[in-house]
């Protein structure tokens, strides 16, 4: 499930998006950067997972846990809409990607056409995964080796052709890139290097099904570990390569690109396939986890009892149908957008930033309380630190992301507190605490002000 889901659509965008953003050196930075925080939060999942084994489906439950029933809210349901909006930009890559050989047909991935194939594709899964998840993840497992095929492939013919000479003069900005900082250069590749590590937290989300409850911490350190490898080869061989202002004008997914210029024509083809390949495996696992987090907020009475419910194959049927015609509806509306592919990339990042922020504190907070570190108190400095470099990590981030995104994850997420409503008024249970209203209240304005960035078009999605 790590592997599967963190092995998605982003690594293959990653030459153009880190072409147009900065050379080798400034994508070694951004890659310390994240590969840090990144390892970090793992880290912190890993740490979770041994010190609170009574926690299951831990990306919300450790914010319920650690800040109350509002953020433990906030979280599922964010990293609910996130999940929803990753599956929105695979669909928009896949008809990216037909786009390349069909253009006239499926354009940047927005056109009327793409949009039909799209929703024929989500309710085509819909039916798959109601037939039962084990089925489902048996797939997935086999697609996860599948894709990775493609991925080795280009990594071997990148290393065969691989030009010093050309990686040197790339090395720091490439001829015809225009000037900017060096901050500026990592700072525009912050939110794919977050899209691309989606998915660290799949055996978290899965906890309830391990047999060994040290087997979450195992499968993320190792699955973390592997992918960021791969990511970076796929980042910066290109460099070698082809010039970067060439990497910059490649059409995503851009690895395609990348392949056509060293073999040719065919080299597209393959890659292309590896895309759709990947991209539909990653679909069916962030489609299970979508449901699976609606399901298990739903049990813990954090969402409405209507999403606990699980037809006769024990998938959760109603969270799987809000979950599909959610993603239908945001389909829809990227035919309204001017860039519906790097919009959709940087909103999935931003929204999955809240979640992991609380994840991290969570970690901070049982540190310092000493939960679950009876027979181990030594640990507990080493896994604060650990803790606070994630939370550290995970605000620099929303200062890249920038307010607009900040601002339009508010316009999301407070419509949505109507779920905390209807949950709360099942439970006869008090809506606010005092802190809790305060943060209601902050989002709440913030949610005004982004609506009134997008009614005035300040603010361009």
């Amino acid at each position: 499930m790590v592997v599967g889901s963190m092995v998605g659509a982003g690594i293959f965008n990653l030459p153009g998006r880190f072409g147009a953003a900065t050379g080798p050196f400034g994508a070694i930075i951004a890659w310390a950067i994240a590969g840090t925080g990144m390892y970090m939060l793992a880290r912190v999942f890993q740490t979770l997972a041994a010190k609170r084994p009574d926690i299951d489906s831990g990306v919300f439950a450790y914010a319920k846990a650690g800040f109350g029933d509002y953020m433990g809210f906030l979280s599922a349901f964010g990293y609910w809409l996130g999940s929803c909006l990753g599956n929105v930009f695979y669909w928009v890559l896949i008809g990216s990607t037909l786009g390349r050989f069909f253009p006239e047909i499926f354009g940047d991935g927005s056109s009327v056409i793409a949009i039909i194939v799209s929703l024929c594709g989500i309710w085509a899964f819909h039916f798959l995964i109601l037939r039962g998840v084990q089925q489902a993840a048996f797939i997935n497992t086999i697609v996860t080796i599948a894709k990775l095929v493609p991925l080795f492939v280009a990594l071997l013919i990148m290393i065969l052709v691989f030009n010093y000479q050309q990686f040197a003069e790339n090395f720091f900005g490439g001829v015809g890139m225009p000037e900017k900082s060096l901050v500026n250069q990592v700072r525009d590749t912050m939110l794919i290097t977050v899209f691309v590590f989606l998915g660290i937290e799949g055996a978290s989300v899965y906890s309830r099904f391990a047999k060994k409850r040290a087997d979450v911490g195992t499968a993320t350190i190792l699955g973390f570990l592997g992918v960021t490898g791969l990511m970076v080869a796929i980042t910066l061989l290109p460099y070698a390569a082809m010039p970067q202002a060439t990497m910059a004008g490649l059409q995503q997914p851009s690895l395609a690109g990348v392949l056509e210029e060293i073999v040719g024509h065919w080299g597209a083809v393959f890659i292309s396939i590896g895309v759709l390949i990947s991209v539909l495996g990653a679909y069916l696992a962030w489609s299970l986890i979508c449901a699976e987090v609606l399901f298990a907020a739903a049990k813990s009475k954090d969402m409405p009892k209507l999403f606990a419910a699980e037809n006769a194959q024990g998938v959760p049927a109603n969270a799987l149908w809000l979950t599909n015609i959610v993603v239908s509806l945001f389909v829809i509306s990227t035919y309204f957008s001017q860039d519906a592919f790097n919009f959709m990339l940087d909103m999935t990042s931003v929204t999955a930033l809240l979640p992991y922020l609380l994840v991290a504190g969570y970690g901070v907070l049982i540190a310092r309380r000493g939960e679950g570190y009876e027979a181990t108190p030594g640990e507990r400095t080493g896994d604060q630190i650990v803790a606070w470099i994630a939370v550290l990590y995970t605000l620099v981030m929303f200062v890249a992301a920038g307010l607009q995104y900040v601002l339009l994850l508010a316009v999301l997420l407070v419509p949505g507190t109507i779920l905390y409503f209807w949950a709360r008024r099942e439970q006869k249970l008090r809506l606010f605490s005092p802190a809790e209203l305060i943060v209601f209240a902050v989002a709440l304005i913030a949610s005004l002000a982004g609506a009134w960035g997008l009614i005035s078009g300040a603010i361009v999605p």
